[in-house]
């Protein structure tokens, strides 16, 4: 098996768990059973070369503990009755942490500009066979900008030789920031078997810029961390700890793993979680598995989140 390595980044944080726990988080449980190197399918960049600025689209927000309505219209500048109009039923004394919230788009007024997702530099769009007829697609997200985005997500829709789509679904982000310079992995699962010859297209749905002094993320990192990697190649037992410099306290924390193999391609995620506090005094520490849907693992990186 090829090498393994262990790459670090510091990375701004954010969210929030409702108990005392420690969780690493699958995108599908198929993973485990993909045996041998499966077959990668035929790819194609999106049309538009580069940075990807799609039109204006409502946004979806996911709540994390310590929101507020007002908090969350400020944010986006819009008024708690545009929100509340977007959301029938939302109770706004009753704000329950993980419930998504549409985020319309500031202007109603005609001929008014509406505000549109930050443009994100959209790499390695790719999919890789499952032995059942399935696929698992992913996307690698650039920030190129200095400012750090939050609420990130794309559609992912797959294409006929004629380029005629056929299926597509949404893909959100499992850490809530994408600090400048930085790049997150998006991917989905088409469950169904769909036909061989298929092209991949992806678009930002949404990126927001992060409000200069918002104090909701907390500076981690992670340190010590190995890669134990089994004999397949295809699997690597992760293990390290999350350091918080300074005096404040997290409440919920997460690291994101993400495998590559030889040439770059990400062809693994899984995201760690802990609502156990993290202090200076205190570091958390994690193992988990990560599993490969392609070629064997060539290196693993790490991506920490902390919310106080």
């Amino acid at each position: 098996m090829r090498r393994l390595f262990a790459c670090c980044f510091i990375i701004i944080s954010l969210t929030a768990c409702a108990s005392k726990t420690e969780t690493a988080t699958d995108l599908a449980p198929a993973i485990p059973y993909v045996t041998g190197t499966p077959s990668n399918t035929p790819t194609i960049f999106p049309t538009r070369s580069g940075i990807i600025v799609p039109t204006p689209t409502p946004i979806i927000y996911i709540v994390v503990q310590g929101d507020t309505l007002n908090a969350i219209a400020g944010r986006y500048g819009i008024s708690v009755d545009m929100l509340l109009a977007a959301n029938p039923g939302l109770q706004p004394e009753s704000l329950p942490v993980g419930i998504k919230l549409v985020i319309p788009a500031k202007s109603t007024t005609p001929g008014e500009s509406a505000p549109t997702p930050a443009p994100l530099l959209i790499l390695q769009p790719h999919c890789w066979n499952e032995a059942n007829g399935g696929l698992w697609c992913f996307a690698l997200l650039q920030n190129i900008y200095a400012d750090t985005l939050e609420n990130i997500s794309a559609r992912f829709a797959l294409l006929d030789s004629n380029g005629q789509e056929f299926a597509n679904q949404s893909a959100y982000a499992l850490l809530n920031t994408l600090p400048g310079g930085k790049s997150m992995p998006l991917a989905v699962h088409f469950p169904l078997p769909v036909q061989t010859n298929v092209y991949l297209s992806v678009q930002v749905l949404s990126a927001i810029p992060l409000l200069p002094g918002d104090l909701r993320y907390l500076n981690v990192y992670v340190e010590n961390t190995s890669v134990r990697g089994d004999a397949s190649g295809l699997t690597a037992r992760l293990s390290g700890r999350v350091i918080l410099p300074g005096a404040r306290t997290a409440k919920s924390t997460w690291v994101l793993a993400i495998a590559y193999d030889a040439g770059g391609n990400v062809i693994g995620v899984r995201r760690w979680e802990s609502s156990s506090d993290l202090t200076t005094d205190s570091p958390l520490s994690f193992d988990f598995t990560i599993y490969s849907v392609g070629p064997e693992i060539d290196k693993v990186e790490f991506q920490p989140e902390a919310r106080p």
